[in-house]
């Protein structure tokens, strides 16, 4: 090889490793591997942030994961000062209103002086400043390169392949719902209903089980709509019983909300509840 272009492609290589570690130290908290069985919830928790602010920060249109994928764990956060508002913050660092809302699960006007805001900033909008460049490298012999894979697994270190902690049956049951009640609404709605299923579930307050939840019945009231008027014996499509599959595998985008409702009700007792979230036109409460 041409000892001019091996200095090349050295000095090139020296320059990228710069820039990605300057990134990864001084853009975000830390950088998450994905491995077998990760979501975007299990690393939520782990690195102590949001769903929300982990899917702004990375660009990310659903909550699918493929191993050996980089997710950037954001190390922006702002004080709340006196006279501030969401929309002046949204402002100074030039990002949507939405985009800080979602972030931090805010969807009213009231902050406080001292709350501690998560900024998402995407990696595109992260000023990247490249580190200095070590010195040339002396070219003395035509070195052999050993290309290393980007991500191993070893088969010892994989973790175990988890149980699925509901039946088939249960799945269709809670993807039918939701399709009956988010057939015109995003995603994230749909995701949602099935989180208040599960947060019903295990809140001790409704019916222990799935179907329990779905088919309940108090003082003569059935609690979904779908149930007493037939729409939830339609099948289900296949966005529904994917997001029939987050909710189940433990993803909650509601953060504990045991109602939802859309923005046309009348009802005040539903309305008097404290707001969750916000998906399109459906609304989730505590």
């Amino acid at each position: 090889m041409n000892k001019k272009i091996l200095k090349s492609i050295l000095l090139t290589t020296s320059l990228t490793i710069g820039l990605a570690m300057s990134v990864s130290s001084d853009a975000y908290a830390a950088t998450h591997i994905a491995v077998k069985g990760d979501s975007l919830y299990k690393i939520s928790k782990a690195y102590n942030t949001t769903v929300s602010n982990l899917m702004v920060a990375n660009n990310l249109k659903n909550y699918d994961l493929n191993i050996g994928q980089i997710i950037n764990i954001p190390n922006v956060k702002y004080i709340v000062q006196s006279g501030d508002t969401l929309f002046r913050i949204s402002q100074k660092y030039n990002i949507s209103l939405f985009s800080l809302r979602q972030a931090n699960n805010i969807w009213t006007n009231y902050i406080y002086v001292g709350q501690v805001l998560e900024i998402p900033l995407p990696a595109a909008e992260v000023k990247q400043e490249p580190a200095p460049l070590a010195k040339e490298p002396e070219i003395v012999e035509e070195p052999k390169v050993e290309v290393q894979p980007f991500l191993e697994e070893p088969v010892a270190e994989q973790p175990k392949e988890e149980t699925q902690n509901y039946t088939a049956e249960e799945l269709d049951l809670l993807a039918r719902l939701i399709m009956a009640e988010t057939e015109s609404q995003p995603y994230e709605a749909k995701v949602a209903v099935g989180s208040v299923v599960m947060n019903r579930v295990k809140s001790g307050l409704f019916a222990p089980t799935i179907s329990g939840v779905i088919n309940q019945n108090i003082n003569g009231y059935y609690q979904f709509t779908p149930v007493e008027n037939g729409w939830i014996k339609r099948a289900a499509n296949e966005e529904s019983i994917k997001a029939a599959k987050e909710a189940l595998s433990g993803v909650d985008t509601t953060d504990g909300a045991l109602f939802y409702y859309d923005d046309s009700t009348t009802n005040q007792w539903i309305l008097s509840k404290p707001v969750a979230v916000q998906y399109g036109r459906m609304i989730f409460a505590y």
